[in-house]
């Protein structure tokens, strides 16, 4: 039998959670990238709606549901459910190739999919046939950590799965306009200009120092957003990202997708 294709490594803004019921260009994009991937044996994916203490989780439910972690938006959204399969074997094999590399790492039998799970996916893969396996951020980390976590899992996209984090490049709530009627602001564009210069670069610490950054402090107040990138760079290899999808919502949320289409680090 041929080896599947191996898939790129994806990050992906999630937006708010209306993103699932009014897409728009966001939406079309992932759509788009959607129907040009291999096919695939799984998603392993890497929410920012997701921390654990101590050490890395991954959701081994065979039938994962769909969370609804949110409040103060359209009723709609709660009716709406990402029905994808579980992977108890991939979330195993994960674990065991986070455990090899010297972290702790464990499975959860009953995580369901949060909302930075299932809203981007059902756009990317809206039938929801795709294994689709959650992986947790650890408390304490850091970016060197979670790069290293990356290329740890490296090996799966050569197993045809599909490693992707899901979060945003600037992500600050306080500074959100809901009106809609705001472009980003200066601080916003210059956080998110510099990260992009450098992950360019062939040095991931070039990235890595983003707390060097113009209007970090506003852009990462806290870093679960931010935080998946590095765990996707360690999985990409070497490469400079590709933009799939550019744009902001409500003022200052970044919307800015990237893909990395390197053949794993060996």
């Amino acid at each position: 039998m041929a080896a599947p294709s191996v898939p790129p490594v994806l990050f992906l803004a999630h937006g708010a959670p209306t993103l699932a019921l009014d897409p728009g260009t966001w939406g079309a994009a992932l759509a788009d990238l959607g129907r040009t991937l291999p096919a695939l044996q799984g998603v392993l994916l890497c929410s920012a709606h997701w921390e654990t203490p101590g050490g890395f989780r991954l959701g081994a439910s065979p039938s994962p549901a769909t969370i609804h972690d949110f409040s103060g938006f359209p009723e709609a959204l709660e009716a709406l459910a990402y029905p994808a399969p579980g992977s108890p074997e991939l979330a195993g094999r994960a674990a065991g190739l986070l455990a090899a590399a010297g972290f702790d790492a464990s499975l959860d039998a009953r995580r369901g999919l949060d909302h930075g799970v299932w809203v981007p996916l059902m756009h990317l893969l809206p039938e929801a046939r795709i294994p689709v396996v959650s992986l947790s951020l650890p408390r304490p980390r850091d970016p060197a950590t979670l790069w290293a976590a990356g290329r740890a899992l490296a090996p799966l996209r050569e197993a045809g799965v599909l490693i992707l984090g899901s979060g945003g490049l600037v992500h600050n709530l306080a500074h959100l306009d809901w009106t809609g009627a705001a472009g980003p602001s200066p601080w916003a564009q210059a956080f998110e200009g510099w990260l992009l210069e450098r992950l360019a670069s062939p040095d991931p610490g070039r990235a890595m120092a983003w707390r060097e950054a113009p209007g970090a402090d506003l852009a990462v107040p806290t870093s679960e957003h931010l935080d998946p990138l590095w765990i996707v760079l360690g999985a990409a290899g070497r490469g400079a990202p590709t933009t799939l999808h550019a744009g902001w919502q409500l003022g200052n949320l970044s919307l800015r997708c990237l893909g990395f289409g390197d053949r794993p680090p060996g």
